[in-house]
C-alpha cells in the first residue's frame, strides 16, 4: 500500500468513528516510501519552475530566455549554489552547463560525486546582462524561489560558489578568502564556501586552495547518514 493509499484509509476509518486502531509491527516498505518521497519532490520543484518561467519581479527578466530554476537529484543531500546564470545557462535553462559548469563537473568527479546525486542553483534564476554581479534588489527578488528548494530538498551539507553567493545566503561582508577557511550553518546546515569555477578558469593560483575546499566537502558528505524519512 503506498503512503497516498495509506492516508485515504486511516482517514476512512476516522469518519467512519474509529478512534483506535491496536495493530502488530509490521515491516513497512521503506524503499517504496522513498520513491513515493522523491516523486512528490521531483513534481514539485518541476511545478515551481513551471510556475516561475514568467517571473517579472525585478528587471532581469527583460533578458531572460529561459529561466534558469535548478536541476539535479530531488532528495540530495549536498547542495551547490552559485550566484546567477551565464550566456549558455540562458539559452538552456540549465545550471552550469558552460565552460564554468564543465569544470564543475571535473570537480565533482574529483571528490566521486555526479550532478545526478546533488542538486544545483543558483541566487537568481535569471542572467545578469553582460554576467554582472546581480543587484541586491535582484537577489532579494529571488531568495524566496531558493528558499523553497532548500525546504523541498532538504540537504544536509551546502556548498557556496563564489563570493556573491556566500556573502549573500551567509549574510556578511567577509572576504571570499576568510569565509572559506572554515565551516559555517546556514538553517542549521553546515556550509562551506569555495571560489566560482569561472574564477578559477582565469585565475590559476585558485585551483590548489578550491581542491583543499573540495576535499573538506568531501570528507564532510561521505560522513553523513542516509536521510531519515
Amino acid at each position: 500500500m503506498s503512503v497516498k493509499a495509506l492516508n485515504q484509509y486511516l482517514e476512512f476509518l476516522k469518519i467512519a468513528g474509529v478512534q483506535d486502531i491496536f495493530i502488530k509491527s509490521i515491516p513497512i516498505d521503506q524503499e517504496f516510501a522513498d520513491n513515493d518521497l522523491l516523486e512528490s519532490k521531483k513534481l514539485l520543484l518541476q511545478e515551481l519552475s513551471e510556475k516561475y518561467a514568467d517571473c517579472q519581479k525585478c528587471e532581469l527578466h527583460q533578458g531572460r530566455i529561459k529561466l534558469v530554476y535548478g536541476q539535479g537529484n530531488a532528495d540530495a543531500k549536498l547542495m551547490v549554489i552559485g550566484e546567477a546564470p551565464g550566456a549558455e545557462e540562458n539559452k538552456s535553462g540549465q545550471a552550469f552547463v558552460g565552460k564554468a559548469g564543465q569544470l564543475l563537473d571535473r570537480q565533482l568527479k574529483a571528490i566521486n560525486l555526479t550532478r545526478e546525486e546533488i542538486y544545483i542553483a543558483n541566487i537568481v534564476k535569471c542572467r545578469p546582462p553582460g554576467n554582472r554581479d546581480p543587484h541586491p534588489v535582484e537577489m532579494e527578488a529571488c531568495m524566496p524561489y531558493l528558499q523553497e528548494q532548500i525546504e523541498i530538498i532538504q540537504p544536509q551539507i551546502f556548498l557556496f560558489l563564489g563570493r556573491i553567493a556566500a556573502q549573500a545566503l551567509l549574510n556578511t561582508t567577509t572576504s571570499l578568502g576568510r569565509l572559506r577557511l572554515t565551516a559555517h550553518i546556514l538553517n542549521g546546515i553546515p556550509a562551506y564556501v569555495t571560489y566560482h569555477p569561472a574564477a578559477v578558469l582565469r585565475f590559476s593560483e585558485y585551483r590548489k586552495p578550491t581542491w583543499e575546499d573540495l576535499q573538506k566537502v568531501r570528507d564532510q558528505y561521505f560522513m553523513l547518514p542516509s536521510k531519515q524519512r
